[in-house]
């Protein structure tokens, strides 16, 4: 006798969509570093307007505002999950949550150092 495999059956499409709308919009009402993130993106956003930047450097902003983004959402999903699992203070607990705030904090520096290279010798023009 061969083993018996449950039929799993797929959520609509829409369902899914659903689901993550709701996880991002519960993140950004409850977390503040995420409305960190997103209040730098929208100054970006209107700097980059202001300052006419080009196509490549706008495409540069929006694939590190999706990375750091993408990267807080994670760190709050670990978080949750972590603060599920136990409500002591556990070493590996703390490791996971650490490691995850690590990753965002590597992103946001990362988009910073090259925010400047993009901006810097913009403004500089601007006010020379």
């Amino acid at each position: 006798m061969g083993s018996v495999k449950k039929e799993r059956r797929h959520k609509p499409l829409y369902k899914s969509f659903g689901y993550a709308f709701k996880g991002i919009g519960v993140t950004i009402k409850e977390e503040r570093n995420i409305k960190i993130h997103i209040s730098v993106m929208l100054l970006v956003i209107i700097f980059g307007v202001w300052l006419h930047i080009s196509t490549i450097e706008w495409l540069i902003c929006f694939v590190l505002f999706g990375l750091v983004i993408s990267l807080e959402l994670v760190n709050t999903a670990v978080e949750n999950v972590v603060d599920l699992v136990t409500t002591e203070k556990r070493p590996l607990a703390g490791k996971a949550k650490d490691a995850a705030a690590g990753a965002v904090l590597v992103a946001a520096i990362f988009a910073g150092i090259i925010g400047c290279i993009i901006f810097l010798p913009k403004l500089i023009g601007v006010f020379l």
